[in-house]
């Protein structure tokens, strides 16, 4: 097995982690990207950086790639902001598409050279279930459904690079977030069971695994697609 470096944004926790740690314990170096770098177990190398910022993730990105020859990329950061159509303000929805796309758009940028020069690369966009239509998700579903978009055009414009380009769009996985605004038994908790045929939430090491396959040798087949990572819930209910 080659050992790889590979940079993940959002990695302090979540599905962020889940993959770092996956990553790791398969011999590869991680360098996270987070707001909050205060993680005293992550297994790689965690930079605090806000990518909102665009001037700072810019410097942070030529400091990071003139250290490590990245081999691929995870673009997990996320940032929801509900809002019903009536409510939406613009300043949010530029917010929500300024940390999920801008950001993804600059390191993928940033560590193409690199992916170019070996003629080796992957390339994971995490999208998100709620792209098929979701209430008050209409900045974060349309930044979400982007990276999908993101995903076939760099697939294509890159295919005989050696570098591939996917998407992975989990379903309601229970992170630490979605626990905190969807305690168990709560009506929350209830509403997003109902919408998954196997009746159980997504765990982060679940979708950290179709993550780090989509980054493996195994997959240099496979690019400009989308998997589904949701218990069937893009299928439709179970029937009973």
């Amino acid at each position: 097995m080659n050992s790889r470096t590979f940079l993940i944004t959002g990695a302090s926790k979540g599905i962020g982690l889940a993959a770092a740690q996956r990553l790791a314990a398969e011999g590869h170096h991680v360098v996270g990207i987070a707001r909050n770098a205060d993680v005293a177990d992550f297994p790689g190398t965690l930079v605090a950086l806000d990518l909102a910022d665009r001037a700072a993730t810019a410097a942070t990105l030529q400091r990071l790639t003139e250290r490590y020859a990245f081999d691929g990329v995870v673009n997990n950061v996320g940032l929801v902001r509900p809002q019903k159509l009536g409510e939406i303000e613009l300043d949010a929805l530029d917010a929500v598409f300024a940390v999920n796309l801008h950001s993804a758009v600059q390191t993928t940028q940033a560590l193409l050279p690199n992916m170019r020069a070996q003629g080796w690369g992957r390339v994971v966009n995490i999208s998100s279930l709620t792209i098929l239509g979701m209430p008050q998700r209409t900045a974060y579903a349309a930044a979400k459904a982007a990276l999908v978009s993101f995903s076939r055009s760099w697939g294509l414009e890159l295919a005989r690079t050696g570098i591939t380009v996917n998407a992975v769009a989990p379903g309601p996985t229970e992170t630490e977030l979605f626990r905190a605004n969807n305690p168990p038994g709560s009506p929350g908790e209830q509403g997003y069971l109902a919408a998954v045929p196997m009746a159980r939430f997504g765990q982060p090491a679940e979708i950290a695994a179709a993550i780090t396959f989509l980054l493996s040798e195994d997959a240099g087949f496979i690019t400009g697609q989308t998997l589904y990572v949701d218990g069937g819930a893009s299928i439709g209910k179970a029937a009973f």
